[in-house]
């Protein structure tokens, strides 16, 4: 897979950036921006919801506050009461407002990815490892990126984490 280089200025910028810094091999989906939630892209797009991944960014509760993007799979959802807490050193943690993930992202909800937030950790479930390919966002709610999940591992600040999801 690699990306053409006309879609990728549909990209948000800095995810772009991103990419061609560390080499990451993917291919850019179009998508209508109505259609950005996950389980609407897929069914919409003919996807397996099984192969997109969801980046969540969490924050801790307590002053100063903390920040992670938490990859998962469409088909889990985070353990962010046990596990994520147990990652973030027993702080409490709780999702980030739309807000708070706006401001530190610069990304709307439906179209957060890891791609271009190297400043906080980056935490992946193991099960989106196992996948022949994932779909994560684009930056924006008007593209995705379609990649093999080991490419997630250029990122410096990532890391894969055993059982950080559950099944719905």
């Amino acid at each position: 897979m690699s990306s053409m280089t006309q879609q990728t200025t549909q990209l948000d910028p800095a995810v772009a950036e991103c990419l061609q810094k560390y080499g990451i091999e993917h291919q850019v989906l179009p998508c209508d921006p109505e259609l950005a939630d996950t389980a609407v892209f897929c069914s919409h797009y003919g996807y397996e919801l099984q192969h997109a991944a969801n980046a969540i960014v969490v924050a801790t509760k307590s002053e100063p506050v903390q920040f992670a993007c938490c990859i998962v799979l469409a088909t889990t959802k985070l353990d962010v009461n046990k596990k994520v807490r147990q990652i973030m050193d027993g702080r409490k943690v709780s999702f980030a407002t739309p807000e708070q993930t706006l401001q530190l992202t610069g990304m709307l909800i439906g179209g957060v990815t890891p791609f271009g937030l190297q400043q906080i950790p980056l935490f992946i479930d193991s099960a989106v490892m196992a996948q022949p390919q994932v779909i994560a966002g684009g930056g924006n709610r008007s593209t995705k990126v379609l990649l093999h999940p080991s490419e997630y591992l250029k990122l410096p600040n990532a890391q894969v984490i055993e059982g950080m999801a559950i099944p719905k």
